[in-house]
């Protein structure tokens, strides 16, 4: 099969090459599925998950990406839940070869059916995106409505989902991003949007949840802003600062069928938009990932027509 490997952290996306790699095979549990999109999140290159196996072992070459919509080929002995022949999507284990392939081995439990009426580009758009939105949102930040939200990134694949999911509870949601983002936040909701090059982020007051994709100074800044009894939800790592009185979450998303199938009803529904940014195949997908203009949201691989 085609495949995407990496081979050295610090090439980056110069470093990845299109190879011929065997088909995998279905171990106990899983599933084999012939991939007909795959998500790509860039800072995964950055993720010691991708080089190392869990006992720290370097696993190179690796097989990037982790968000994939495709149809099950084969079922490892045990597996329950899919059969051969089902349309699926979901979030594929970090410390496994990734769907930047034609053909991926994955656990049954990481996927969840995806509606005959939903693309396969629009499916592979979804897993991390809005799997982390949900989860920062109403697991970790237990948003009520009513609430206030600041979004850092509104316009980008993750951002977008928080402002629209955040919207659905009945939060007010303020976006923050480049001035160039505006509109595209608006457009996902916010109600208000704060250029964090030009706009001072203090003027924005008391909010109760802080959803941080940034980190860094803009972080320590937006710690000040929570009400008591607020809370910091960040995705890049332990907060650097915390709410006075609040809590600070940070966490790493998890894949959850329950949950994807809840996001994509969702988006058949038109209670949800995805934000794609550069679409591409996967011969065309180092170029794609290396070009010096992207646009932004999701990348997203068209792994077969």
């Amino acid at each position: 099969m085609k495949a995407i490997v990496v081979t050295e952290e610090a090439a980056g996306t110069a470093g990845m090459k299109l190879v011929e790699r065997p088909e995998p095979q279905a171990a106990i549990n899983d599933v084999v599925v012939r991939i007909h999109a795959s998500g790509f999140v860039p800072t995964e290159l950055a993720w010691p998950s991708t080089w190392t196996d869990r006992c720290d072992r370097n696993r190179t070459p690796s097989i990037p990406g982790h968000e994939l919509a495709g149809v099950v080929t084969a079922l490892g002995y045990g597996t329950t839940g899919l059969s051969i022949g089902q349309r699926v999507f979901g979030l594929a284990d970090w410390y496994r070869d990734g769907t930047l392939a034609e053909y991926l081995a994955i656990e049954a439990r990481n996927l969840a059916p995806l509606p005959g009426d939903v693309d396969f580009t629009i499916g592979a758009s979804l897993p991390i995106s809005g799997l982390t939105a949900w989860q920062g949102l109403l697991q970790h930040g237990r948003l009520q409505a009513g609430q206030s939200v600041l979004a850092h990134g509104a316009a980008g694949a993750v951002g977008s989902m928080v402002t629209q999911l955040a919207r659905e509870v009945g939060a007010y949601v303020i976006g923050t991003g480049r001035a160039a983002d505006r509109q595209k936040a608006l457009d996902f909701g916010a109600s208000e949007f704060v250029d964090l090059e030009n706009d001072a982020l203090e003027d924005v007051g008391g909010v109760d949840l802080v959803f941080d994709v940034i980190g860094g100074d803009i972080q320590k800044r937006s710690a000040s802003l929570i009400r008591a009894g607020g809370t910091l939800v960040s995705i890049v790592g332990p907060a650097e600062a915390r709410p006075a009185d609040g809590l600070a979450i940070d966490f790493v998303v998890e894949s959850d069928r329950a949950q994807l199938s809840e996001i994509v009803q969702r988006v058949r529904d038109g209670r949800l938009r995805t934000n794609i940014g550069n679409v591409a195949t996967l011969d065309d997908a180092v170029a794609t990932f290396n070009a010096t203009e992207r646009r932004a949201g999701k990348s997203v691989i068209r792994v077969r027509p």
